[in-house]
């Protein structure tokens, strides 16, 4: 026991090192880097595996993706009408970790009458919530996605792409489970297209669900009070764009 505490600590020591070098490198590099804190560098630390020179250019490219896709620092419900008005994401309580959790209606996007670039701001828009109601003990959200009336018209593989790019280069050690319920046939055509831009670590976070075990699955995770009524919980769904946990 004594000689685990002590590689604990030892590693704990490595990543602070790794740390200051990483804040004083992004700091000289981008002014920008100094509105951000610790929390935040450590976790795009982490994500190139304490890399500085990775982690580097990870986070800087981060910081022009923002400036120029967030200008005002934000998202608004006006930037993203139609996706508000379809009722796609929900959010809900906290999950057993006390990781806040959203639920993702996949089945109601469709290409035909979508605009790619409004669907990614409604990912920014929505991650942008759920991370305001994180904090330091817990820095990761959890999702549902729901593919209840998931067919042909759903399978907007450039968005999903899209999606999952932002997710995975701009929002670094955020996710931290995705059950995956109400999953059809036809989406696994999808599935094997999409899978292989699935970085490994985010591949251990999803879970497929079995329809006939949804509620008692979820409640492994969350408890019956956080878990949506649709689901079998006590938690009526709340579209994010009502959510006033949190100031916009």
């Amino acid at each position: 026991m004594g000689e685990v505490a002590e590689s604990i600590r030892g590693d704990e020591s490595e990543e602070q090192r790794k740390l200051a070098l990483f804040r004083a490198r992004v700091d000289k590099e981008d002014p920008d880097a100094k509105e951000h804190d610790d929390l935040m560098l450590r976790r795009f630390l982490r994500a190139r595996d304490l890399n500085i020179e990775k982690s580097t250019a990870m986070f800087l490219k981060y910081l022009k993706w923002r400036r120029e896709f967030v200008p005002r620092g934000f998202i608004s419900e006006s930037e993203i009408p139609n996706e508000i008005r379809k009722e796609k994401v929900f959010v809900q309580g906290f999950d057993k970790k006390g990781r806040p959790l959203a639920v993702i209606m996949v089945g109601k996007h469709t290409s035909d009458d979508r605009d790619l670039e409004e669907t990614k701001r409604l990912a920014v828009y929505a991650m942008d919530k759920l991370c305001a109601r994180t904090g330091a003990q817990q820095e990761k959200f959890a999702l549902i996605g729901d593919f209840q009336g998931w067919g042909y018209a759903s399978s907007d593989i450039r968005a999903y792409l899209a999606v999952l790019e932002i997710l995975q280069d701009y929002y670094p050690e955020r996710l931290g489970k995705v059950f995956m319920v109400h999953v059809p046939y036809l989406f696994w055509t999808a599935w094997k297209i999409v899978y292989p831009f699935i970085d490994d670590n985010t591949k251990k976070k999803i879970t497929f669900v079995e329809n006939k075990h949804i509620r008692e699955t979820l409640l492994e995770d969350i408890d019956e009070h956080h878990l949506p009524d649709v689901y079998g919980g006590k938690q009526p769904l709340l579209p994010i764009d009502r959510d006033a946990s949190v100031n916009k």
